[in-house]
């Protein structure tokens, strides 16, 4: 799946992320954000080798309660979900390795 471009305001509910049953990347961040601006490169290589993972980009921010509940508290956050569940956590990931890793653990 290629990875999004912009960031959404439309986030699902906790519990829709919670019953999935897909892999899931939850990428929490804004537009105007420098460090989530110089990521994006480093998670879009990494996620071309995991074409079947779902990327939402999720705009966060005070009163964003997806963001909340997962207790973001710097960006962009990386979560990555297998069955709801979280599986790993970067924060300001700085490699395209470090999310390939984290994008691994979901296949297994």
């Amino acid at each position: 799946m290629k990875a999004n471009n912009r960031y959404t305001a439309n986030a699902p509910s906790r519990a829709e992320i919670d019953q999935s049953q897909e892999p899931i990347l939850l990428e929490f961040g804004t537009e105007w954000c420098g460090h989530c601006q110089g990521a994006q490169p480093l998670i879009a290589s990494a996620l071309a080798e995991h074409p079947n993972l779902r990327h939402l980009k999720i705009e966060d921010g005070p009163g964003r309660p997806l963001g909340r509940s997962f207790r973001v508290k710097l960006w962009p956050t990386l979560i990555f979900l297998r069955n709801g569940e979280e599986v790993d956590r970067l924060v300001r990931p700085d490699s395209t390795a470090a999310v390939k890793q984290a994008a691994g653990k979901l296949a297994r």
